[in-house]
């Protein structure tokens, strides 16, 4: 399949011609990089990869607001990190957590992650669906000032829609949590929930009224990131990846799982350096890009690589 017909938002550079080759090579039967459809597995990083993450990634807004309502109703929470920076919309203080804990310090990302598994203990399922749903309809990016359901990156939507053109299977593997992604996915990304791979809350199994119900514990079951993603990658799908794209140090050990000794693989490292259209930042991303240059993986350039950033830009 020609890239011109799928690739629109791309710009004519070797990253583009990087993926293009690849996807040719495994998807010709005459290539000596043939892959059989059944293995040709893709899977990408979300927050900073398929969508914005800065000033914060979105699902963590989507939190402060559940941690300020939590924080208006117990007054003494105000007195506390996260629920201060939620109330006071802090997203400096939110973001170094983020950046720290891509440089090995997790003890803001813990403060975080606390408050988020008591954020929504008892909720079932579908309410937390319909709350997602709920905040997403009106709430809109603080820098860009576009819709955050606007803000996925057309040519990484392309990608994707080219691959699975190619015979591949896309799914996104993600630090954020699943069922947070699950209801929009489809819509902004066309992957539907069963491949939605991310971070989860424990869950109970309520069958003691007239229906049964899924309701969230007030504990992390686990948390989809560094090397955790390749452990669920193969947990849920079976198979390693044939194509894997990150932007951040969390996603190397993803990118890695990609290859083997048996055959190539294409890994993709999104990297931010357009601070007119998009943000321009490595921070968190610096040993990913490090080891990209060494290995030669493929950096795709916001700037240089992407015509397009945003659908209606």
């Amino acid at each position: 399949m020609a890239a011109e017909g799928l690739l629109m938002s791309w710009n004519d550079t070797p990253a583009r011609t990087a993926i293009t080759d690849f996807v040719g090579g495994v998807s010709d039967e005459g290539s000596a990089d043939f892959v059989v459809p059944e293995e040709r597995v893709a899977v990408f990083d979300n927050d900073g990869t398929l969508w914005s993450e800065k000033p914060i990634p979105i699902q963590l807004d989507f939190t402060l607001f559940r941690m300020a309502e939590l924080a208006e109703e117990d007054k003494r929470l105000r007195e506390r990190q996260p629920y201060r920076a939620a109330v006071e919309r802090d997203y400096e203080w939110l973001s170094a957590a983020v950046v720290k804990h891509y440089h090995g310090d997790d003890a803001d990302v813990r403060l975080l992650l606390v408050a988020a598994e008591s954020a929504f203990a008892g909720m079932t399922v579908e309410a937390f669906e319909a709350e997602v749903l709920r905040w997403l309809k009106d709430a809109s990016h603080p820098v860009l000032g576009r819709p955050y359901l606007s803000c996925g990156f057309t040519p990484m939507v392309e990608l994707l829609r080219y691959l699975e053109t190619n015979g591949f299977s896309t799914y996104i593997a993600s630090g954020g949590d699943r069922d947070f992604m699950r209801p929009f996915a489809d819509t902004i990304y066309g992957i539907p929930p069963e491949r939605v791979i991310g971070s989860a809350l424990g869950l109970d199994f309520d069958a003691g009224g007239d229906d049964t119900r899924l309701v969230y514990k007030s504990k992390l079951e686990f948390f989809d990131d560094g090397p955790q993603k390749p452990v669920r990658i193969w947990s849920r799908i079976g198979r390693r990846p044939l194509v894997a794209g990150g932007n951040s140090n969390g996603d190397i050990p993803m990118l890695r799982f990609a290859r083997t000794g048996e055959r190539c693989a294409l890994r993709l490292l999104v990297l931010h350096d357009d601070a007119g259209r998009e943000f321009a930042y490595t921070a968190g991303a610096e040993d990913a890009l490090e080891r990209a240059r060494a290995r030669g993986w493929t950096i795709v350039s916001i700037k240089d690589d992407w015509e397009t950033v945003f659908a209606d830009s």
